[in-house]
């Protein structure tokens, strides 16, 4: 007699966890375009910094936009920064650099200064967890002390910097008054006071801010093959 297999049949979510699921996806659609960063062999033979997107221009520019800048340099020092700090010896870690990257973009910088805060903050949780791992499998007390304090120290300061990203985003916080000084031709000096808040500056409101000209594959492939040079290829 020949048995007969039993159907599985598909999960039905419950009501709770269809909410939850909508909720989800709502939350994806809805979540900024922001390309993952990858690693290729170039025609040196060096491994090259790209963004994973099919059009390198459009990705670029998102990538950019995630970073709240549209300033070259700065952008290219970050991510040679965000290289080194994923990397373990001299071979990138993609993974972890991406990570790196999600957590700064989970922070949603709106200017870089923001953007150096949020890569600093994401450098001192991994370094937190470093040592909430070393302070589990410690076998001596003075290494139970040396972690201990390190893990307390590195805690604080992640506190701390919540805090300040919570100040310097807030209106009207953190105020600062700067002189300004002007001489006439006289000689005579006029001082007044330039007040300014914490939080972010319109774009129309510096001038001077570099403004992307055109498409970022042309600046940025350039600069970010340097960056590439910079980073071992796997054989050597």
């Amino acid at each position: 007699m020949v048995k007969k297999k039993s159907i599985t049949q598909p999960y039905e979510p419950t009501p709770q966890e269809t909410e939850i699921i909508a909720a989800h996806r709502d939350k994806v659609k809805n979540q900024k375009p922001a390309p993952a960063l990858k690693f290729v062999k170039n025609e040196k033979g060096k491994l090259a910094v790209n963004v994973d997107h099919k059009d390198q221009a459009v990705g670029w520019t998102l990538y950019m936009e995630s970073l709240g800048s549209a300033d070259s340099d700065f952008v290219v020092g970050f991510t040679n920064q965000l290289i080194n700090e994923g990397s373990t010896g001299s071979e990138p870690k993609e993974n972890e650099i991406n990570y790196l990257l999600s957590i700064v973009r989970g922070i949603e910088p709106r200017d870089p200064l923001e953007t150096m805060l949020a890569l600093q903050m994401a450098a001192v949780h991994n370094a937190t967890m470093t040592f909430s791992r070393r302070l589990a499998t410690v076998t001596t007390i003075p290494q139970q002390d040396s972690a201990e304090r390190a893990f307390n120290k590195l805690a604080r300061t992640f506190t701390t910097q919540i805090e300040a990203l919570k100040r310097y985003r807030s209106t009207g916080e953190s105020k600062v008054t700067v002189q300004h000084v002007t001489v006439n031709e006289g000689g005579q000096a006029v001082i007044g006071d330039v007040t300014s808040g914490g939080g972010q500056q319109k774009s129309e409101e510096l001038p001077h801010a570099k403004q992307i000209s055109h498409a970022p594959s042309e600046t940025l492939s350039r600069q970010l093959e340097a960056v590439g040079e910079t980073v071992p290829s796997s054989g050597g």
